[in-house]
């Protein structure tokens, strides 16, 4: 099943309703955002029924409890959650930085019970003329949508990933753990950047000068 968070396209709705794509339709579900709808259970009430073509898609998680990015020695750092864009968000380049670097990862969405809900694309920004943390501190992009693992050819072994972020704290709905890396670059304002993979889709940017 492929979720997401979507708006239709003649009403502002920044944050969106949670969806279930069908086909060339999304069906509104009865929840607040994917967050919610992991804890019910992955159960909810169908609402409204919308062409896909007549929507604007949302990051499926905008504000995450957190954020974790494994490396290739199995641990992680923590990425910055306050800095989440959606598909065909407009990314502003850092202050003083003219190129960036995109970073394609996988990233697990938890669901109930610290169990993993879906999995949908990173582009986790790098802008390599900043220095130490900061250059990856500035913007994620997440989406376009959530597919469930259960259409999900798990390409890791996400049951250790999950096991070792969950070890002495507890794993919330929404949160994000991310794997593997591809970088591509670099791009400069202008730039309309893809990352994609056949399962999840595409997620597109485009980069805007400072603001």
């Amino acid at each position: 099943m492929k979720l997401c968070m979507f708006s239709p396209r003649d009403r502002d709705l920044p944050r969106g309703w949670p969806g279930r794509i069908d086909g060339d339709r999304v069906v509104q579900l009865a929840a607040q955002t994917l967050q919610s709808y992991f804890t019910g259970g992955g159960e909810a009430r169908e609402h409204d029924v919308f062409a896909l073509d007549d929507v604007v898609l949302r990051a499926p998680v905008q504000q995450p409890p957190n954020v974790r990015i494994f490396g290739n020695d199995g641990d992680f750092v923590f990425g910055n959650a306050a800095s989440i864009y959606g598909p065909d968000d407009a990314i502003p380049l850092p202050a003083g930085v003219e190129q960036v670097e995109s970073d394609l990862r996988i990233a697990a969405v938890i669901g109930a019970s610290g169990a993993i809900g879906g999995f949908t694309l990173m582009n986790d920004w790098v802008a390599p003329e900043l220095m130490g943390a900061k250059s990856r501190d500035f913007a994620i992009s997440l989406g376009p949508v959530v597919v469930t693992p259960d259409e999900f050819p798990s390409r890791d072994d996400w049951a250790a990933l999950v096991d070792h972020a969950a070890q002495n704290t507890r794993l919330l709905p929404g949160a994000i753990l991310a794997a593997g890396s591809m970088r591509d670059g670099p791009f400069g304002a202008g730039d309309v950047v893809e990352v994609s993979l056949e399962e999840i889709g595409i997620l597109r940017n485009t980069l805007v000068a400072p603001q």
